[in-house]
């Protein structure tokens, strides 16, 4: 007489929560990569060797770029809107900074303009550039 059970038990993997962990990491990864690198406009700054962190607290971006295409927080404006715009940001915040990324090859006179723009609605402007190496 074989009392003995025939069945085998069968092994499983339960993936499920694997699942849920891949999707808050791929998440996280996302969000850091955007908090890393903010600045969407790949421009070739000028660079310095005493280059400083600034540590305004409101500021607005305006970057040119080789073909002097004028972006204002990596929205695409013209030279001509630049002042209204600029001063839309400046009624939401009075003590605002204007942080000017400029390609190396955009000559002094188009960066002058953003200044002088800046000069005529009382804002400070700070010209980014890289660290030399």
């Amino acid at each position: 007489m074989n009392l003995r059970k025939r069945n085998k038990g069968t092994v499983e993997v339960h993936t499920s929560a694997l699942n849920d962990i891949m999707f808050f990491l791929l998440l996280f990864f996302l969000l850091a990569s955007a908090v890393v690198n903010p600045q969407v406009v790949k421009l070739l700054l000028p660079k310095s060797e005493s280059g400083q962190q600034s540590n305004a607290q409101k500021t607005v971006t305006v970057s040119i770029d080789d073909k002097l295409n004028y972006t204002i927080n990596k929205k695409p404006t013209t030279l001509e809107n630049l002042p209204a715009e600029i001063e839309a940001y400046q009624k939401a915040a009075p003590d605002l900074t204007i942080v000017l990324y400029a390609a190396g090859s955009v000559s002094i006179d188009n960066t002058m303009l953003v200044y002088d723009v800046a000069n005529k609605l009382k804002l400070k402007v700070v010209l980014a550039v890289e660290p030399k190496k």
